[in-house]
């Protein structure tokens, strides 16, 4: 069986690495982008089944990647949990409304992030045909 690809979208280098680890030690293949341009072409590029986006992002934020995401036929469909650090009360409902499935707050449970990507793996396959 083919292992799912997770897009990782986040400036620092030790998150990425962290998540990286974590998420291959549960049998998912990881790609990178550090910045909201990368995390778009790496998309198109990768057709990863689930991103795990950052909304503190350089340049542009993750607010910019959901909107790219959104307006794309061919990503539009691909499940977004945000992991940030910003203020929640702000953000998260935000982030919700513009395309993201779920929302967590740095540092995240790994076991309650991972459970959600479980879920949204799993429905994602379910529903393959659509996107």
């Amino acid at each position: 069986m083919e292992k799912s690809k997770i897009l990782i979208v986040d400036d620092d280098p030790d998150l990425r690495r962290g998540l990286n680890l974590r998420r291959r030690a549960n049998q998912y293949d990881t790609v990178y982008a550090e910045d909201a341009f990368s995390a778009v072409s790496m998309a198109e590029k990768e057709h990863p089944q689930l991103i795990l986006l950052d909304l503190g992002l350089p340049a542009q934020d993750g607010f910019a990647v959901l909107e790219k995401l959104q307006s794309n036929p061919l990503l539009g469909c691909i499940p977004v949990i945000v992991l940030s650090a910003r203020d929640p009360y702000q953000n998260q409902s935000r982030a919700l409304q513009a395309g993201a499935n779920a929302y967590f707050q740095k540092p995240a449970d790994n076991g309650e992030l991972l459970d959600a990507i479980r879920a949204m793996l799993q429905n994602s396959i379910s529903r393959s045909s659509d996107c």
